[in-house]
């Protein structure tokens, strides 16, 4: 029998109310004669309202214990789903990230899947149930509970889809897709059809919010159909990520903005490697380096970065700290190969009388990093420049 992966957000799953429908939503699946496996996230701000609770004991709590306790948040989304589902009339089990075979690397808060041993799932499966999964988290080679990192629940079941051979990953959220741009910046914008694995590598690691780049990665890799799609909307519309993309008469994708970013600059001698060297202790994700002469700039997202507090602390004295920072980026097809359209991007900011104060590009993507406050500005010009002929 084929195999159907779905997940669903802390939106989703918000209220016992959300729950129910969500079963009914997992229930009408199941009776398209498919098995089903689902992957939740922890109800509504459960995880923020857990690391709170940490904060307030411990203003440095250890990454392990944290853990544990995170990790209790898809657990209760995850037991109180398969009860309603049960609820409807058909066999559920809920299994936990360790018990459903994420095997991964033992760094706390932030860990990779290694492999998936999906045994356990594949029983279940085989014995006619529903199997509901936490999201965000798995168990490392020292049996240690670890959890994944913003995005996580969406590599989960990215990361099961590949694992179990699932004929498609359904991302189930509070948005219809993959827009041309975030509708609540640019009210023009489009609903994607259909979006490669590449774009959307590249807009979601630089602003997209729909998927995470880890997910997005572990979908190519493994050669995964993803679809992302509203819980409670029609469930035939939404966006395809996968091997093909569909952009109609343009050659742009999509314009992704992303705020809260940090430049870190390093001047003098051997500004590259004390840069370098400060940002592996802290244990920075680079979005961005730049290095000319004798200055080097390292970008990153404050959203990678939970313990910015005392993150900032350690670094102070070591490099320079300019916050609130942020990135426009347009990806479509060779976008960041032409020297024209690089040229236009920049003319356009200039236009909207934004100030660029660095440019990054790939063979899919030009982004301009500039002021936190220029984004929205900016995001709208390039989006009627590219989008809106």
């Amino acid at each position: 029998m084929r195999i159907v992966v779905q997940k669903y957000g802390g939106s989703s799953v918000a209220d016992t109310e959300r729950i129910r429908r969500v079963a009914q939503r997992v229930v009408e699946t199941r009776k398209q004669g498919v098995q089903v496996v689902v992957v939740v996230s922890a109800m509504g701000k459960t995880t923020d309202q857990l690391l709170a609770r940490a904060r307030e004991i411990s203003p440095n709590p250890s990454r392990r214990e944290l853990d544990m306790l995170l990790s209790c948040g898809e657990r209760a989304s995850m037991a109180l789903l398969s009860m309603a589902v049960t609820e409807l009339g058909y066999q559920a089990i809920s299994l936990t990230g360790s018990q459903s075979g994420i095997m991964t690397n033992d760094r706390h808060s932030g860990a990779r899947i290694i492999e998936v041993r999906p045994f356990r799932v594949q029983d279940e499966l085989e014995a006619g149930r529903i199997v509901i999964v936490a999201g965000f988290q798995g168990v490392s080679y020292k049996r240690e509970v670890t959890t994944l990192g913003r995005g996580g629940s969406d590599t989960t079941a990215v990361a099961l889809a590949g694992a179990l051979g699932a004929e498609y990953c359904e991302i189930c959220s509070d948005v219809d897709g993959v827009y041309s741009a975030d509708p609540r910046v640019v009210s023009s914008a489009e609903l994607l059809q259909a979006v490669s694995h590449d774009t959307m590598l590249e807009l979601a690691a630089h602003g997209a919010k729909v998927l995470h780049a880890e997910c997005i990665d572990f979908a190519k890799k493994q050669q995964v159909a993803l679809y992302a799609r509203a819980t409670f909307g029609d469930a035939a519309t939404g966006t395809r990520i996968d091997r093909t993309e569909e952009v109609g008469s343009h050659d742009v994708a999509a314009v992704a903005g992303t705020k809260q970013l940090v430049r870190l600059r390093a001047s003098g001698e051997r500004s590259m490697d004390r840069m370098l060297a400060a940002a592996a202790e802290a244990s920075l994700p680079v979005l961005h380096l730049d290095a000319d002469h004798e200055i080097a700039d390292l970008w990153f997202s404050l959203a990678d970065v939970p313990d910015w507090g005392s993150v900032r602390e350690r670094l102070m004295g070591q490099v320079e700290i300019e916050e609130d920072c942020g990135a426009v980026s347009v990806a479509g097809d060779f976008f960041g190969r032409s020297a024209a359209k690089l040229a236009k991007t920049r003319s356009v900011a200039a236009g909207a009388g934004v100030r660029v104060k660095a440019m990054a590009t790939s063979p899919l993507r030009a982004t301009l990093f500039c002021a936190e406050q220029d984004v929205d500005v900016l995001t709208q010009a390039l989006h009627r420049t590219f989008r809106e002929p």
